[in-house]
């Protein structure tokens, strides 16, 4: 059995409409949070940043909320911009949802496999694949860039366990059968 790992490289885009010059893409690159009381209600946002202007938008995390409610270790991580409750925050499906945006996972995550099956492994090969974060990959891509194949190759070499052209963000397996050249 073989074990692949899938994780980000860097925080995903946000498709989200600029409201200056009407781009469709902006960052959370610093990973700023900005909070502001007013009186004993809190209002928590993440700053975002437009790629083509530079333009400085926020997405709500809390809004009017009572300070109490709010744990004061997680309260003292938004106001030092913790780099994980930054990514937290904006993996939060909720959070997207809220504020009307989608991630954009290009070239922002990376597949690691070993360099190829045991010498003494024998066909077929069982491999697990792991994701450390939610990218939503068709299995059918992932499988054919960590074998080195086509994509109607692994149609015909791969059994999986779940669909491989619909997007996933879940573990899964699969068993690769031998192919003309062996693994790849």
């Amino acid at each position: 059995m073989l074990s692949w790992t899938v994780r980000r490289t860097r925080l995903p885009l946000l498709s989200l409409r600029c409201l200056r010059c009407r781009a469709a893409v902006a960052t959370a690159a610093e990973g700023k949070f900005r909070v502001n009381a007013n009186g004993k209600l809190l209002d928590v946002w993440l700053l975002v940043h437009c790629v083509s202007c530079g333009q400085t938008s926020k997405v709500t995390v809390h809004e009017r909320v009572p300070v109490r409610s709010i744990d004061p270790v997680r309260l003292h991580a938004f106001e030092t911009n913790d780099p994980a409750l930054v990514a937290q925050t904006l993996l939060d499906p909720l959070v997207a949802r809220r504020n009307r945006f989608a991630l954009d996972w290009s070239d922002a995550w990376c597949l690691v496999t070993p360099p190829g099956p045991p010498a003494d492994a024998g066909w077929p090969i069982r491999v697990e694949v792991e994701f450390l974060d939610p990218v939503p990959v068709r299995p059918q891509r992932l499988i054919a860039q960590g074998l080195g194949i086509s994509r109607s190759e692994t149609e015909r070499r791969i059994k999986c366990d779940v669909p491989l052209v619909r997007r996933t963000s879940t573990d899964f397996a699969f068993i690769v059968h031998p192919g003309p050249q062996g693994w790849g």
